[in-house]
């Protein structure tokens, strides 16, 4: 019984570490990405928790400028890279 306690425990230290938003400042703006260009990707360093130092991929929507500091919900999955140079949803 102490074993499936000691598990449960590890559980629930992880999902309430995993609930608090994390703080990241953003480095750099990588470019636009989106439908018509509405959304921003960025480079961003996280400030705090499990993934403290890491440079990762973020889209972001709405305003957004270098060293702004961002509450990220998560810090596991990163942003794929922008590869065309089509900007603003233009199509060539």
């Amino acid at each position: 019984m102490a074993y499936k306690e000691q598990q449960q425990q590890k559980k629930e230290r992880i999902l309430l570490s995993s609930d608090q938003p994390v703080p990241a400042v953003v480095e750099t703006v990588v470019g636009r990405t989106g439908f018509r260009g509405e959304v921003t990707q960025v480079k961003v360093k996280v400030l705090e928790g499990k993934n403290k130092g890491r440079s990762m991929r973020r889209n972001i929507k709405g305003p957004v400028r270098v060293k702004d500091v961002l509450m990220l919900r998560e810090t596991e999955i990163e942003a794929r890279k922008i590869r065309s140079k089509v900007t603003k949803g233009t199509y060539t």
